[in-house]
């Protein structure tokens, strides 16, 4: 039976999720802090730890920081709104498995659940070898997107992602080193998959590893290996992700994070294609071509001292733009439509598609975590479907009122968010009532953001039951309450 750790400041919560998760056979520890979850941690090792990306005494990645230095293997699952998405993909670099958004629904969180403790990621972070071709198209998804071997990725259709895939195809037989370039959650690690895959290398390992997840102490056994007793804790001989990829592919995304110990290491793998594991006194010969990732110039990284300067050029033999999501707007729904098919088969479901409405708010809203972003809010979305299509009853808050989220337009400036008449200009009384009203949306609207959208944490911050806030809030018509 799998231990889980629920770690949430809001002691409903814990109840909730353990009696759902023991319902579901899984033996549960919970805890209100992240001070109480590591004492808890020294004593004991959970199979998966579920923690609230807010708590009262450190955030979520300060304590995934702390539980990768117990328990390294331990995956752990951030909870979060969807105010926190960018927050909440920093975590992911970290070296979080995957984060959920509330409100929570428990075929999501079971399935998610499921998927760390059997170790599928995917094809996100973690070692991976390429999938085996299959023949599968929609109507949805144009055939010349698609990424050949691997159902699971396409790229892109717009004259951008159509040059990468010209660059792709360029550098890809050859034993050159890639760097791509690209934020979170924008598909570097499906490029550098395709580089492999049509490499003649395509039929060895793939390793791709998140060095932002790797702390400074394990950096060099994980990527080197180390000899028994070569540390405190090095009970065994380990291989490490170097090693294993022999011959093939190693991927080492955020790839500026690594300590500068670790660099010398690194820049004597590249030069001399030899490894030395931690505590041992024999040189390992390694054939491993590297393709790294980062989201910052690893130049301009190089001139502020962050990164060798000798290794940048070792890198830098060819080098790959990705774009975001924001800037490619049709591609947008190409890979919603894409994710709504690998979710129809993973729910076992048959939605056909998305609403006018849907479509449109999906290419304005800018995807601040990308395709990660999007692929999560089209799980969710189609979870929640009954019908053949998505519609805005099925999309979160967030999302369908964007554009009242942003705080950037003042109060007086917007339309009023209350179903009424219009006030004319000598109507003192509809004025005064308005600007009430405006006054109240705004109060309601930061307590919300502040509880991350949870309306128990917001009606207790309001000082009001949940139900008075909800009738409330049904009055505006930017809160979608139906």
């Amino acid at each position: 039976m799998s231990k889980i750790l629920v770690i949430d400041d809001d002691n409903d919560m814990c109840l909730l999720l353990n009696r759902f998760l023991e319902r579901n056979g899984y033996d549960v520890a919970t805890v209100n802090s992240g001070k109480s979850a590591i004492d808890w941690m020294k004593k004991n090792k959970p199979d998966l730890a579920l923690c609230d990306f807010r708590l009262e005494d450190m955030t979520g990645a300060e304590l995934l920081g702390k539980i990768k230095e117990m328990h390294s293997e331990t995956p752990v699952i951030i909870i979060t709104g969807y105010s926190d998405v960018k927050d909440a993909v920093e975590v992911m670099k970290l070296g979080a498995f995957d984060y959920v958004t509330k409100p929570l629904f428990p075929d999501e969180i079971l399935l998610t659940i499921k998927k760390a403790l059997s170790g599928d990621s995917s094809g996100e972070k973690g070692p991976s070898k390429p999938a085996a071709q299959k023949n599968t198209s929609t109507a949805a998804t144009s055939g010349k997107a698609k990424m050949p071997g691997n159902e699971n990725y396409i790229l892109g259709d717009t004259p951008e992602f159509l040059n990468i895939i010209k660059q792709i195809d360029l550098v890809a037989p050859t034993n050159y080193s890639v760097i791509i370039y690209g934020e979170s959650g924008s598909g570097k690690e499906v490029i550098a998959q395709q580089i492999h895959q049509k490499s003649k290398r395509a039929d060895k390992p793939f390793v791709a590893i998140d060095c932002g997840a790797l702390s400074k102490e394990l950096a060099g056994s994980e990527l080197f290996g180390h000899e028994k007793g070569a540390f405190t804790g090095a009970l065994n001989q380990k291989i490490g992700s170097m090693e294993i990829a022999n011959e093939g592919t190693i991927f080492l995304d955020e790839i500026a994070n690594l300590s500068y110990d670790i660099q010398v290491s690194l820049l004597r793998v590249v030069q001399e294609r030899k490894i030395r594991r931690v505590g041992g006194n024999k040189d390992i010969e390694l054939d491993v071509r590297i393709i790294v990732a980062s989201n910052e110039r690893l130049w301009d990284a190089a001139r502020n001292g962050k990164f060798r300067e000798d290794l940048y050029h070792r890198f830098n033999e060819f080098s790959i733009e990705v774009p975001p999501l924001r800037e490619r707007e049709k591609d947008i729904m190409l890979f919603a439509n894409h994710f709504l098919e690998l979710t129809n088969k993973e729910l076992d479901k048959n939605v056909k598609g998305f609403s006018k409405e849907v479509e449109d708010i999906f290419n304005n809203y800018v995807w601040y975590g990308n395709l990660r972003e999007l692929k999560n809010v089209v799980k969710r979305a189609t979870l929640l479907t009954d019908g053949d299509y998505v519609s805005i009853k099925s999309l979160p808050f967030e999302i369908t009122n964007f554009h009242r989220l942003q705080f950037d337009t003042p109060v007086a400036a917007r339309k009023s968010p209350v179903e009424n008449e219009q006030s004319s200009p000598g109507n003192y009384e509809n004025k005064l009532k308005s600007a009430n009203l405006d006054a109240e949306y705004e109060v309601i609207l930061d307590a919300l953001k502040q509880a991350n959208f949870n309306k128990s944490k917001a009606a207790k911050l309001l000082n009001i039951d949940r139900k008075t806030l909800y009738n409330k809030m049904k009055q505006f018509k930017a809160f979608n309450i139906d």
